[in-house]
């Protein structure tokens, strides 16, 4: 009979914490710029395997690369009264009343990897690297791999997002300090591979299959993985007659530097997640000390780490 009503308080005291945990869980709504790169994808998953992990109800919306749609979004979590908002923008500007929408339903918001132009106070804080940082390096590289000469084309990111803006800041202001070395060519490739490949595909028609280019660089892999591919379709030998730098640090990039085709990349980060949930949670536990931006490093890597690089991606 003891037994019985032991087992039966273990079972009560069993549900209730269930209960008691299932009541606690938080509802995180995240809007996602959308999946137009390999660096992208990884960030997603990331996040929601984090969540998954830490027993997060994560609400997710890919708003591929529609502006309206990640309003939208944003709009439909402050509806489900979501304990905080997590948003990766798309682009910086047009985020302030849905900012001032979320403040007045007492939902937090954070943002991550790219910026928004919005008053700080609409938001706790940002979790992202340094993108004008990432292109410093970048442009580092190059101006020590031209010696201080050579033109250069440029493969630029979504027009408009915090990535693109800052990625070329730093970089021209490294190369400003060079007055031999020259950006000639500057397009929007929008972060895709596709993107890449077209463009590449038209600076090579305008300059005479590159004549006089010495160096590609790429505001991120996928655009360069797609240059390197139009390149070597027009005879071009990438990686060795035209020198490349881009951002992101996706294994194909690790790969292609491997095989000869590719020189250096900077790594952003894509496993973030559990910095990103850190951060909410802490908030969301009464942490208040937070900086309006916490940075995430960002690393150059060139084929001398390229393997290693790869075999920690798993790749």
């Amino acid at each position: 009979m003891r037994l019985m009503k032991w087992l039966g308080g273990a079972a009560l005291g069993a549900t209730l914490i269930m209960a008691a945990s299932s009541a606690l869980a938080l509802t995180i709504g995240f809007s996602q710029v959308g999946h137009e790169s390999d660096w992208r994808t990884a960030f997603s998953k990331s996040m929601q395997d984090e969540a998954k992990k830490e027993g997060i109800d994560l609400k997710f919306s890919d708003a591929n690369q529609k502006e309206e749609d990640q309003l939208k979004a944003v709009r439909s979590f402050i509806a489900q009264k979501v304990d905080a908002i997590v948003i990766a923008p798309i682009v910086l500007t047009g985020w302030d009343q849905v900012l001032k929408e979320a403040k007045e339903a007492n939902i937090p918001v954070f943002i991550v990897d790219r910026n928004v132009d919005s008053d700080p106070s609409l938001f706790v804080t940002r979790i992202a690297a340094d993108f004008n940082l990432e292109g410093k390096l970048a442009g580092a590289w190059a101006m020590q791999a031209l010696k201080g000469r050579g033109d250069i084309v440029e493969l630029v990111g979504t027009v408009g997002s915090a990535a693109a803006e800052y990625r070329r800041k730093g970089f021209n202001e490294v190369e400003a300090l060079f007055p031999l070395v020259k950006t000639v060519k500057s397009q929007s490739g929008d972060f895709t591979t596709q993107g890449g490949k077209e463009v590449m595909e038209s600076f090579i028609k305008a300059t005479d299959g590159l004549k006089g280019i010495k160096l590609v660089w790429a505001h991120n892999d996928n655009m360069m993985l797609g240059a390197i591919q139009a390149m070597k379709e027009a005879g071009l030998k990438p990686g060795k007659d035209i020198l490349t730098i881009s951002v992101d640090g996706v294994p194909d990039i690790f790969k292609a530097m491997l095989a000869g085709d590719a020189n250096a990349s900077v790594e952003l980060r894509s496993d973030i997640g559990p910095d990103i949930f850190a951060v909410v949670k802490g908030y969301l536990g009464g942490k208040r000390d937070y900086p309006k931006w916490v940075v995430i490093p960002s690393d150059l890597h060139t084929i001398q780490d390229a393997a290693e690089v790869l075999k920690r991606k798993g790749g």
